[in-house]
């Protein structure tokens, strides 16, 4: 029995709310989603923290004040800042650590058990698509690294559109589901961030699956998903049973 859940009654707070009907096209939120962000965060602060070392900044002083700050919200901003506040440092610019972040690469990040395995059999049903935030080459190398650099029919990076475009923001969802060539409320969207990946997509008008994997996991949201999953696997188990069954209703269909 897959362990995929929805919320009671079919309005209100608490129920699945949306469009209904025949998936046509699925959506993946990448960070968190498909992988655990903190395995890359860990590479990025480390570069970050060597970076401040050539400034005679104490590099491991900085890289726990850095794994610290993030701690309290990867998404609260001037994490780098705040982190050469937290060990007193002051007059160091910030620029080339900044850079840093962004420059780094991993060679290679785990993705979730079986999470590769699981977009490519969806993708031999339905066409799938990547929408994430972040800054696109740094998300690109994401992908790459992740071996999934190719494992989508469309990527969407919501960056490119303008930061002012990231999720909650419909737009690059809409942007997936044209490039896609599907209605928006013929796609389901699989996510972690209730206000991200779920707000998202509900104004988009799809479909959400909402993952219960990487740091946003407890963090309860407005707005009910459609169906709630322990992982990405569980969520693409869901969605294969979800064919099946329109599948089947349409063979029976045929054959009255």
């Amino acid at each position: 029995m897959i362990d995929v859940t929805g919320r009671g009654g079919p309005t209100g707070p608490t129920g699945p709310t949306g469009p209904t009907g025949r998936i046509e096209a699925v959506l993946f939120d990448v960070d968190d989603t498909l992988f655990d962000q903190s395995v890359w965060l860990d590479g990025a602060w480390r570069a970050v923290a060597n970076a401040a070392g050539a400034f005679g900044v104490d590099r491991t002083a900085m890289l726990t004040a850095l794994h610290d700050v993030c701690a309290e919200g990867s998404d609260n901003g001037r994490i780098i800042d705040r982190a050469l506040a937290r060990i007193g440092v002051v007059g160091v610019d910030v620029g080339p650590l900044v850079d840093a972040f962004l420059g780094y690469r991993a060679l290679e990040l785990p993705g979730y058990p079986g999470a590769g395995e699981a977009l490519a059999r969806l993708r031999a049903s339905v066409p799938i698509a990547a929408v994430t935030d972040g800054d696109p080459a740094v998300q690109r190398a994401k992908l790459a690294a992740l071996g999934l650099g190719n494992a989508f029919d469309v990527v969407v990076l919501s960056d490119e559109l303008g930061r002012e475009r990231r999720k909650p923001h419909p737009a690059p969802f809409l942007l997936a589901a044209r490039e896609l060539g599907v209605d928006a409320a013929a796609a389901v969207h699989v996510g972690d961030r209730p206000d991200k990946d779920v707000a998202g997509a509900h104004v988009a008008g799809m479909r959400c699956i909402r993952v219960r994997t990487g740091e946003y996991r407890h963090l309860s949201g407005d707005i009910a998903p459609w169906r709630e999953a322990p992982d990405v696997v569980a969520a693409v188990a869901f969605v294969e049973q979800e064919l099946g069954s329109w599948t089947s209703a349409s063979n029976w269909g045929s054959v009255r």
